[in-house]
């Protein structure tokens, strides 16, 4: 495998596992703490979002100086195309523009739109796309929602309204591929970045780790065959599942180094980016993210034990994955 096509497994399988994570903790909270719980985690998830990324993308994006209904329908359409999500936008006038996300739903994948509430899915839209007129500081603009694929209907669809101007096609496949597997990637990460100090706020550090916990095991279990046949993983071992590890880091901006010289095969990681910058993050964050792994190695084999210990050096998160078979693991 090519330095270049690794990269961009790797990418794709972080983006798979990270969705995947997302939607398994909103549905989690579902039926563990009800829709009211669930709706709430979602739009402060989506407010803190839009709060951190709507203004600076717009800029990013060169929407800033449009009329403002065409850029906050343009910025969807570009920022979600760019992140891998199905969109389209439809240009009424200066004062009217739409934006439609059609089947298949990106955070809601697969069959797991069923168990969607409405009201859930409607907090997405309140925590973002109803809150661009006041950060544009524009009260005549607002978003109008007029169809939810929770509902039933063909897609997630709405219109901004402000009481003329075209931009000229945008395609994203101008992006160079390896910059759009990053854009995908990143995608993900962030939306799990933003949740776990969202979540740690809602429901405490405690109810955190067992549901945010819950969810990534489950997640690890069942998205471990794809994520791993994307990496081209061999299948079983200790070596193996560290090189699972190693690769998926990689992907992520990590830097890692791969020990498997002996019977236990060791990872090691210098840094934590989904965390950096999030203080004050309780631990109880990293140990939920970490049940992934956990999740991961159960479904590589079964016969492994995964330890992993976390410390500081200089300020900087110091992790280590310790592979072998259950009761090898030494003190050293």
């Amino acid at each position: 495998m090519s330095i270049a096509a690794g990269a961009t497994a790797g990418h794709r399988a972080v983006s798979v596992l990270y969705q995947a994570l997302l939607t398994g903790c909103v549905l989690a909270l579902i039926t563990r703490r009800g829709e009211t719980m669930a709706a709430e985690l979602v739009f402060r998830l989506f407010r803190r979002q839009h709060l951190e990324k709507f203004l600076p993308g717009l800029a990013k994006l060169g929407l800033d100086r449009l009329p403002h209904a065409v850029a906050c329908a343009q910025y969807h359409y570009l920022s979600n195309r760019l992140g891998g999500v199905k969109t389209e936008y439809v240009h009424e006038s200066d004062a009217k523009a739409w934006v439609r996300y059609p089947p298949p739903r990106w955070i809601w994948a697969g069959a797991s739109i069923c168990a969607i509430p409405s009201r859930v899915n409607a907090a997405m839209l309140e925590g973002w796309h109803g809150h661009n007129g006041v950060s544009l500081g524009n009260p005549r603009l607002g978003f109008v929602c007029t169809g939810q694929t929770v509902d039933g209907q063909p897609g997630l669809e709405g219109y901004y309204l402000e009481h003329d101007h075209d931009l000229a096609p945008y395609d994203p496949a101008i992006w160079r591929p390896a910059r759009l597997d990053k854009v995908v990637r990143s995608y993900a990460m962030e939306y799990v970045r933003t949740l776990m100090p969202v979540l740690q706020d809602l429901v405490g550090p405690d109810e955190m780790r067992r549901v945010l916990g819950h969810a990534a095991r489950l997640i690890g279990m069942q998205f471990y065959d794809e994520t791993s046949a994307l990496l081209g993983v061999p299948a079983g071992g200790a070596t193996g599942f560290a090189d699972y590890l190693g690769r998926l880091a990689r992907a992520q901006g990590e830097t890692v180094d791969v020990d498997a010289s002996g019977g236990v095969a060791v990872v090691r990681q210098t840094g934590w980016r989904l965390g950096a910058g999030l203080a004050p993050l309780h631990p109880a964050a990293f140990e939920a993210w970490s049940e992934l792994w956990q999740g991961a190695l159960s479904v590589h084999d079964r016969r492994l034990r995964l330890e992993i210990a976390r410390s500081s050096r200089a300020g900087q998160d110091m992790i280590e994955w310790r592979i072998g078979e259950k009761g090898t693991h030494d003190a050293g």
